[in-house]
C-alpha cells in the first residue's frame, strides 16, 4: 500500500573500513570549517547485514557498547560512601586513639565503620533494584538482519545496522537515513531548535533525537564512543539531576559545620595540651573526645539510606527512578500536569458510531477509512480503533501520505482506487480540519460535551504535499470514539486534590471533550475548560489563565512546554506526566517528568519517574515516599545537629573556662548511640505524610540552635559545680558521670519532643534508650568500661534537677520557636 523512497543496493561504497555491506563514515572524518564537504553517504542494504556480518563487526568491536545506566556504579557508590570528608578526620582521630587509649575510646571508629557498610549495602540493593527495573524500562530499537526485523537491546546494534523509526521513536545511534515516509525529527533536545526537521533519504540523522511523524529506516554510522551525541543524549537524560533542597541544605551545614570545627578544635587541643599540665594519652583522649562529636556523621548516611529504601520500596511497585533526588522532587510539588490520553484514559479506544456528511455513502466511507488504516505502518491509537472496526479490503493503492502530527492534528492520504479514480484524505480533527462556523461543529460539540473523541474524514481539494492541503476539504463523515477511563484515576485526581496538588489537565484533544473527561473523573474546575489556541503569549498573562483554569484542550507540543514555563514563572513546582511523542519537551523542561512505560521511547529517556505499570495510580505513592524522605530526615538532622552545636559550644567553654574537657570519647559514643544513632535510624524510615515544606535548613537549624545552646549550658554548669563537690584522685570520673548524666537526660527530651506525634513503637523506642542507659549505670562491669559510676546522691540528684530545667526550657523554646518563626 505505501511507498519508500530507497537508497538502491547499488549505490556509492562508503569512505572507512571495508566490510561487506557497507561500513561506516571514518571516525576521524571531520567537516572542514572553511570548505564543509559532507563524507559520502553509507551504502544502504534494505534487507539489512546477515548474520555473518553481524559477527565480523562484533569480533572487531564495533558495537554500540555505551552502557545506559539508570544508577551509580558499584564504585561510585563505594567511593561516595567512604571517601567522604569527615569520614578522613575520625578516621585519622580513630588511628591516634587506637595508640593512645583502651579500645572502649575507640568504638567512634567502629561505628562509622558501620555505618558506611550499612549505606553501601542499601545503596547496592537500591541499585539492584533500579538496574533491573530498568532493564524491563529498557527500549528496543527494531533492526532489520537476514531480511527480517527484530527488536534488539540498544547495546547490541553493530555499525551499519538498518534500525527502523516510527512515531515516537528515540534515534540510538547516528546515522543516515536511507528509508523516509513522511520522516519528522525533532532535534530541539540537541540543537535548540523546536521545529521537527523533515527527513529524506541521504540525510543524517543524530542520537538523541526522536520522530515525531511518519517512519522510515537509517544506516548506523557511528556507534558506541564514536557516536559523541549518543554520549550527550545519555548525560542529558541520565544525569542532569533533579534539583534537590534535602542535600544542598545538608551540604550547606555541613560545610558550616567545618568552619566552626576548625578555630574550635584548635583552641580545645591547645587548651588541653599545653595550658593544663594534664596526663599526655588522657589530654589526647580527651581532645577527641571533643572533637568526633561535632561531626554529623550519621546525617548523611541517613539521607542515602532514606533515599536508597525510598527507590527500593517504589521498585516494589513497578516504579523505576532514574534520578533519586525526583523522589524528594515529587513531594514538593504543588501543580501537577496531566496529559489525558494515557494517563487519565486508557491507550486504547473504540468506534461508537460513524456519521456520513453530505450524502456520503457508508460502504464508501468505510472503504475509506479502511485504506487510511492500511496507509499507516506505525497507526495512533484512535486510527488503530478504525482499523478495528474497518479492516482494508486491499483493492486500493496507497501513492503517497502524510502522518499524524500533534502539530497538524490531523493525518492523510492519497489512493488510486483501482478504477482509474485518484482521491486525497485527510482524518483529524474536526475543529482544526473545518473553518469555523461551520454546522457540523455544532453537532461535533454536543459530542464532545459527552466527552466522546471525533474525527473529521474529509475529502481534499488539494494536494497532499501542500502547506495548505486542509483548505477548502469537503466533511464526508463523523467517526466518533469513546475513550476508555482508567479505573484508579478518579482516586488519584481526589488524593491530589486533598493533598492542595492542583491538577491540570492540558491535551491535543478537543477543550469540550478533555474537560467532559475530566468531569467524569470528578476534577475541580473541569466545566472551565480553554482552547489552547486563545491562550496569550505573553508568559505573565498565560501564567494567570494557567492559575484560574483546569483545563486545556487543543494544545500543541510547544504550548505545553511554554505552559510548564509559565507556571514555574509564578513559583509553582510543576510535574508533568506523559506517554507520546508530544510530552517530550514539556516533561523536559518540568520540575519532575513522569513517563509511563508504555509511552514512547522519548518520553521514557528524559522522565526523571517511569511507571512501569502504566498505573497514574502510582504516583501518590510516589509522593507519600517523598514526604516520608523529606519529613523524617529533617526530624533527624535537629537530632544530628543539636549534638553538633552543643558538642561545639562546649568546646568553647572548656577552652574559655580553662579547664579539662569533661567527657571521654567512650562516653559521647554512648550518648550518640543512644540519643540520635538508633533513633535516628527508626525515625528516618517511619511513615510520614506531612506536606514536603521548603526552607530545610531554617527549619533544622531554628531548633538545633537553642536546643544545643540549652544542652550545652546546662550541661558545662553541672559539671562546674560537680568540680566544686568532689574532690580526690576519683574526682574527675565523678564529674564526667554527673554531667553525661545531665547531658543524656537533656538530649533525651530533644528526642521526645523529635519523635512526636507518638505512637506505641516510638513510646517503647524512647522508653528503650533511657532503658538502656539506665542498665550501664547499674551494671558493675558496664560502669567501669564506660567510666560512668555515680558518687553519692546529692551531685546525681542536682544533675537531674538541672537536666529538668533544661528540658522545660527546650520544650517552651521549640514552641516559642514554632510560632514566632514557623518555616
Amino acid at each position: 500500500m505505501t511507498q519508500r523512497a530507497e537508497i538502491e543496493p547499488g549505490g556509492p561504497e562508503p569512505v572507512g573500513g571495508g566490510g561487506p555491506g557497507g561500513a561506516a563514515i571514518d571516525a576521524g572524518a571531520e567537516l572542514d570549517p572553511v570548505h564543509p564537504v559532507r563524507p559520502p553517504a553509507p551504502r544502504f542494504k534494505p534487507g539489512g547485514l546477515t548474520t555473518a556480518e553481524v559477527a565480523e563487526r562484533v569480533a572487531r568491536g564495533a558495537v554500540n557498547d555505551v552502557p545506559v545506566r539508570s544508577s551509580r556504579s558499584t564504585a561510585d557508590i563505594v567511593r561516595a560512601n567512604v571517601f567522604t570528608r569527615f569520614n578522613a578526620i575520625i578516621g585519622v582521630l580513630w588511628v591516634i586513639m587506637l595508640i593512645v587509649a583502651p579500645l572502649q575510646d575507640s568504638l567512634f571508629g567502629y561505628v562509622i565503620i558501620a555505618n558506611t557498610g550499612i549505606g553501601i549495602i542499601q545503596e547496592m540493593r537500591a541499585k539492584k533494584t533500579l538496574d533491573g527495573l530498568a532493564v524491563i524500562g529498557e527500549a528496543k530499537p527494531s533492526v532489520r538482519r537476514d531480511g527480517r526485523t527484530a527488536e534488539i537491546s540498544t547495546s547490541e546494534i553493530v555499525l551499519d545496522d538498518v534500525i527502523e523509526l516510527g512515531p515516537g521513536d528515540k534515534v540510538v545511534v547516528d546515522g543516515t537515513v536511507g528509508e523516509a515516509e513522511g520522516l519528522e525529527i525533532d532535534e530541539s533536545l540537541l540543537t535548540g531548535e523546536a521545529d521537527p526537521v523533515l527527513k529524506k533519504p541521504g540525510d543524517p540523522v543524530m542520537s538523541g533525537s526522536f520522530v515525531v511523524a511518519g517512519g522510515g529506516a537509517f544506516t548506523a554510522t557511528k556507534v558506541g564512543r564514536e557516536a559523541y551525541a549518543a554520549q550527550l543524549a545519555e548525560e542529558a537524560t541520565r544525569f542532569t539531576l533533579v534539583h534537590s533542597e534535602l542535600r544542598s541544605g545538608i551540604s550547606t551545614i555541613l560545610k558550616y559545620v567545618t568552619w566552626m570545627m576548625i578555630p574550635t578544635s584548635i583552641g580545645l587541643i591547645i587548651s588541653q595540651l599545653v595550658v593544663k599540665d594534664n596526663n599526655l594519652k588522657d589530654a589526647i583522649a580527651r581532645t577527641v573526645g571533643g572533637i568526633v562529636p561535632m561531626i554529623p556523621e550519621g546525617l548523611v548516611l541517613l539521607t542515602s539510606v532514606a533515599f536508597a529504601i525510598g527507590v527500593i520500596r517504589l521498585g516494589r511497585k513497578q516504579c523505576l527512578v532514574q534520578e533519586l533526588p525526583a523522589i524528594e522532587g515529587l513531594a514538593r510539588v504543588d501543580v501537577v500536569c496531566l496529559d489525558k490520553t494515557g494517563t487519565l484514559t486508557e491507550g486504547g479506544m473504540d468506534v461508537t458510531e460513524l456519521r456520513p456528511l453530505g450524502g456520503a455513502q457508508d460502504a464508501y466511507v468505510k472503504k475509506v477509512l479502511g485504506a487510511l488504516g492500511e496507509s499507516d505502518p506505525r497507526p495512533n491509537a484512535s486510527l488503530q480503533a478504525i482499523i478495528d472496526a474497518y479492516p482494508d479490503s486491499a483493492e486500493w493503492r496507497c501513492t503517497e501520505s502524510l502522518p499524524f502530527s500533534s502539530a497538524r492534528k490531523y493525518s492523510g492520504a492519497s489512493f488510486s482506487e483501482g478504477d482509474g479514480e485518484n482521491s486525497t484524505w485527510l482524518l483529524g480533527a474536526p475543529d482544526v480540519l473545518l473553518p469555523a462556523g461551520d454546522p457540523a461543529l455544532d453537532e461535533i460539540n454536543g459530542l464532545n460535551e459527552q466527552g466522546l473523541r471525533v474525527l473529521l474524514l474529509a475529502r481534499a481539494a488539494r494536494e497532499l504535499d501542500e502547506a495548505d492541503v486542509a483548505a477548502g476539504a469537503k466533511p464526508t463523515a463523523l467517526i466518533v470514539l469513546e475513550q476508555r477511563l482508567r479505573p484508579d484515576a478518579a482516586d488519584t485526581l481526589r488524593y491530589f486534590e486533598d493533598q492542595k496538588v492542583h491538577a491540570k489537565v492540558i491535551s491535543g484533544d478537543n477543550a469540550v471533550s478533555v474537560g467532559a473527561v475530566a468531569g467524569k473523573l470528578g476534577l475541580p474546575g473541569a466545566e472551565n475548560t480553554v482552547d489552547a489556541r486563545k491562550l496569550p503569549a505573553d508568559q505573565a498573562d498565560m501564567a494567570k489563565v494557567l492559575d484560574e483554569n483546569a483545563v486545556f484542550g487543543r494544545v500543541t507540543p510547544q504550548q505545553k512546554r511554554d505552559m510548564v514555563g509559565a507556571l514555574q514563572s509564578k513559583g509553582h513546582t510543576v510535574a508533568m506526566t506523559g506517554d507520546g511523542v508530544n510530552d517530550v519537551l514539556a516533561l523536559k523542561d518540568a520540575d519532575i517528568g513522569v513517563s509511563m512505560g508504555s509511552g514512547s521511547e522519548a518520553t521514557r529517556a528524559v522522565a526523571q519517574i517511569v511507571l512501569l505499570n502504566n498505573s497514574f495510580s502510582t504516583l501518590p505513592s510516589v509522593v507519600a515516599e517523598g514526604r516520608r524522605v523529606i519529613g523524617n530526615i529533617t526530624r533527624v538532622a535537629t537530632l544530628f545537629l543539636t549534638k553538633t552545636v552543643y558538642s561545639v559550644l562546649l568546646a568553647i567553654l572548656v577552652v574559655c573556662f580553662q579547664v579539662e574537657y569533661p567527657f571521654l570519647p567512650r562516653h559521647l559514643t554512648l550518648l550518640s548511640t543512644l540519643t540520635i544513632g538508633i533513633p535516628a535510624f527508626f525515625l528516618a524510615l517511619a511513615p510520614n505524610k506531612e506536606r514536603a515544606r521548603p526552607h530545610f535548613v531554617k527549619r533544622v537549624m531554628r531548633y538545633a540552635i537553642p536546643g544545643g545552646v540549652i544542652a550545652a549550658v546546662a550541661t558545662f554548669v553541672t559539671y562546674l559545680v560537680a568540680r566544686h563537690h568532689y574532690t580526690g584522685p576519683e574526682a574527675l570520673q565523678a564529674e564526667t558521670s554527673a554531667a553525661t548524666l545531665t547531658l543524656f537526660l537533656t538530649s533525651m527530651w530533644v528526642l521526645v519532643i523529635i519523635a512526636r506525634p507518638y505512637t506505641w513503637w516510638r513510646v517503647a523506642l524512647v522508653g528503650a534508650m533511657g532503658g538502656a542507659f539506665l542498665i550501664v549505670l547499674v551494671v558493675p562491669w558496664l560502669q567501669e568500661f564506660f567510666e560512668l559510676k555515680l558518687v553519692g546522691t546529692q551531685l546525681p540528684w542536682t544533675a537531674v534537677g538541672i537536666a529538668a530545667a533544661a528540658s522545660a526550657l527546650i520544650e517552651v523554646t521549640f514552641r516559642w520557636v514554632n510560632q514566632r518563626f514557623p518555616a
